[in-house]
């Protein structure tokens, strides 16, 4: 699944023209020719971008349908849980050491401290579930609302991002992006540009990559923006 977002993510330099739409979920143009990169590898998906270079907005879509369905979010929960954590006083900032608890996990990178950068970078999903475990379901459940999340159920199994029954569609992530990148949650704004900081994946001389994987074994998520001198490009 990471192989097909990453040749869809070429897109984005090459393939939008300007359409300025209103309501995101009903409005956006399909882009059919983007079944290609999923019927490759058999696979079923959604692709949703959301262009807002030059002043414009260029909302695009393959599969709409299955765009407006909610999914577990996996690990692209890391990037509201890391503002619930620091927001509820449970690390302080990006340099904070989150200690190891011992156990050996199956990916070596976990197997040490970490610190919010590392634990982003490795999806450690032990510092998160740590987090959960200090924040509590009822504080959850507040966050989860505050910041409008989709379905907004911190219940189920744990990690409950991924084994429970929080559900986000992709429109839902990327509304939620639009509000990260312009500071606009109902939460600190410090936070806000922290967290944006921690999941920056790559950066050139005129563009900025940010954005989150996730995988709970049969979905697979890659959500964020890139950011150019005239706006981002949201996916």
């Amino acid at each position: 699944m990471y192989t097909i977002l990453r040749q869809l993510m070429h897109l984005l330099c090459v393939l939008f023209t300007a359409h300025s739409l209103a309501a995101f979920a009903d409005s956006a143009v399909e882009q059919p020719r983007w079944e290609k990169f999923f019927d490759q590898f058999e696979a079923k998906g959604t692709v949703v971008i959301s262009d807002e270079r030059s002043g414009s907005v260029a909302d695009m879509v393959f599969n709409n349908e299955r765009a407006k369905k909610r999914f577990s979010p996996a690990s692209t929960f890391k990037i509201p849980h890391a503002l619930f954590a620091l927001d509820a006083g449970v690390i302080d900032d990006e340099f904070d050491t989150i200690k190891w608890d011992g156990a050996k996990r199956a990916y070596p990178a976990w197997n040490r401290d970490q610190n919010l950068r590392s634990s982003i970078r490795h999806s450690v999903v032990w510092v998160y579930q740590r987090f959960a475990d200090a924040i509590g379901e009822d504080k959850e459940r507040e966050y989860l609302e505050k910041i409008q999340y989709g379905n907004q159920d911190p219940t189920g199994e744990n990690p409950f991002w991924v084994e429970g029954n929080l559900r986000i569609s992709a429109h839902e992530q990327i509304a939620f992006l639009k509000r990260l990148y312009r500071n606009k949650l109902p939460l600190s704004v410090a936070n806000q540009r922290l967290v944006k900081d921690v999941i920056i994946i790559e950066a050139g001389r005129d563009w900025i990559l940010r954005g989150k994987t996730g995988w709970s074994g049969t979905v697979g998520w890659w959500v964020g923006w890139v950011e150019h001198p005239t706006g981002a490009v949201f996916f």
